[in-house]
């Protein structure tokens, strides 16, 4: 009877090696990304994950990432176990005596189901806990965090992240930001973020720079319009940095959340969603490369077609949009009459930041009466975002982008009009962007662009070029355009998106000495083109004195 049983014993030892090195020679592995409408009810929203999690969607699925916000709330934080305790909460508090009954519950489903699960909720924190940090602590001695949390295959809490850059949330920030990654069994680091992290660079972009090729990233994002709706930045982030990433968001279309994905870095859309009208709750599953050391020799596998949904064009009516400061770009309105094809080659200036666009377009005739459609801006920005009481991050844009009406007031918004009432007036037949774009310290240049069912552009659909004109060249030559064999006729944005987070040795911002001190030497061609770029400005300022 022992042998018997020892026998078994090392046949499952055997088996679960045998498994786990299979998934370490894998090129890919299988992801879910969630899309959740929460309710009110923590008990409700438990249940909800809990059928996701065991459902036959989610059955081949390595690592399950949830939205941010969709589980607990101020009324039912928890404590959350420091990861590098390894404490699995099934196991050591099945009668949620410490832990909160929800974040018991998930350790065992993840344990019962044989899988990473990423959630979000809000978390308390002894104050006593940190004594390094020396802020003023809340009266019942607790600091409260929006946070993920991360349990491996058996349960444990393998990993903890506290979102740094907060959005009017009443939550702490951390007493120092946090870079966070946990590993794998199918060998793979990922690292994380929440939210509004995207936009700057600690945590996200400095935890690429540190080599993390994957992300997962739970989100309950506000779209806006014309740059920054869901998928839209999720899908040009990922191509940008070159990473794979698992983006779930909460499912909330009338206040202005929806947008989960996959992508899969410059290949693009592994699979995605923005959904119009009502939410949802549903897991969307791909099977994701894995990239190696080299991302030269990165291994690829054969994506499956995604399936053919019924196209949908969003109207006002359809998803909140948020709208940006667009009436602060130096913008001019693209001329179309109607029947009429045209072409355009421009050039706009914001100061001593300019744009080129080379565009052509072929004319629509309309087929319904009494329809409406979009007319189109070209603009350039150079300054900081203009969002009040939230951390701000500095952006150099080039952009095409759509107006329900020929007034730069009515830009940034949808049409009113559904469906078929919305008529494209023109196809475009080629689209250029060409822009110098400065060095800095920190920066991420991205391919921008959106449709009108809320979905981006492929890859396979632009080209993109990022190059120095020489070695010790301070500046980046981008070239953005719809490939040659494209046409596009419900375009809302085609744009460059430069973010410069906070700005700092940027080349050609500040004095020579500041310049210096960022490594931008005197006396080289780099200088030189310093000099030029510095002095545009003041060149305008005398053309303009003199005229006057």
């Amino acid at each position: 009877m022992a042998k018997s049983f020892l026998g078994f014993f090392l046949f499952c030892i055997t088996l679960g090696l045998s498994h786990q090195a299979s998934l370490l020679e894998n090129d890919f592995y299988t992801a879910g990304v969630v899309e959740f409408q929460p309710s009110n009810l923590l008990s409700d929203n438990l249940d909800a994950y809990l059928e996701i999690i065991q459902s036959k969607n989610a059955s081949s699925t390595d690592i399950i990432v949830f939205p941010k916000g969709t589980l607990n709330n101020m009324g039912n934080t928890s404590f959350v176990p420091n990861p590098e305790d390894q404490i699995n909460p099934c196991l050591t508090d099945p009668n949620a005596t410490y832990y909160e009954e929800f974040l018991v519950t998930l350790s065992c489903a993840s344990r019962n189901a044989s899988k990473y699960i990423v959630i979000n909720l809000t978390e308390k924190q002894k104050c006593e806990d940190v004594p390094e940090d020396t802020r003023p602590c809340a009266s019942n001695g607790l600091n409260v965090f929006n946070t993920n949390v991360v349990f491996d295959r058996q349960g444990v809490v393998v990993s903890r992240y506290r979102k740094v850059h907060l959005s009017g949330e009443a939550n702490n920030n951390t007493y120092m930001p946090e870079l966070i990654t946990f590993e794998t069994d199918f060998g793979v680091t990922f690292g994380h973020f929440i939210c509004f992290d995207i936009l700057f660079y600690t945590p996200a972009h400095q935890l690429v720079d540190q080599g993390v090729t994957d992300f997962v990233y739970p989100a309950m994002w506000y779209s806006q319009l014309p740059f920054l709706t869901a998928v839209q930045f999720q899908q040009g982030w990922a191509y940008a940095n070159n990473v794979n990433l698992l983006a779930s968001e909460t499912s909330r279309p009338s206040i202005g959340n929806s947008g989960s994905g996959i992508y899969h870095g410059r290949s693009g859309t592994l699979t995605s969603v923005m959904r119009q009208d009502s939410g949802e709750r549903t897991i969307y599953v791909a099977q994701v490369p894995k990239y190696t050391r080299s991302r030269s020799l990165q291994k690829r596998v054969r994506r499956s077609t995604p399936e053919i949904k019924t196209r949908q064009v969003a109207s006002s009516s359809s998803f909140y949009m948020k709208r940006d400061y667009v009436q602060n770009y130096e913008s001019d309105l693209l001329q179309i009459d109607q029947g009429v094809s045209g072409t355009i080659n421009r050039t706009i200036c914001q100061g001593s930041f300019c744009c080129n666009f080379d565009i052509a377009w072929r004319s629509l005739e309309s087929t319904v009466q009494n329809g409406s459609y979009y007319s189109y801006r070209l603009g350039t920005y150079d300054g900081w975002r203009n969002e009040q009481n939230v951390d701000a991050n500095y952006i150099r844009n080039c952009a095409l982008f759509t107006c329900s009406g020929d007034s730069i007031d009515d830009c940034g918004t949808l049409l009113h009009t559904e469906g078929a009432l919305q008529q494209p007036r023109v196809t475009f037949t080629r689209l250029v962007i060409e822009v110098t774009y400065p060095e800095s310290q920190e920066f991420l240049l991205i391919p921008d662009t959106l449709l009108d069912n809320l979905l981006p552009l492929e890859p396979n659909q632009f080209e993109w070029s990022q190059q120095k004109p020489h070695e010790d060249s301070y500046v980046h030559e981008v070239r953005f355009a719809l490939k040659e064999s494209q046409e596009v006729s419900n375009l809302l944005t085609f744009a460059i998106y430069g973010n410069y987070y906070d700005n700092e040795c940027t080349f050609g911002v500040g004095t020579e000495e500041e310049q210096l001190a960022c490594g931008y030497r005197s006396g080289s061609s780099g200088l030189t083109i310093l000099g030029g770029w510095l002095t545009m400005p003041l060149v305008i300022l005398v053309i303009t004195w003199t005229r006057a």
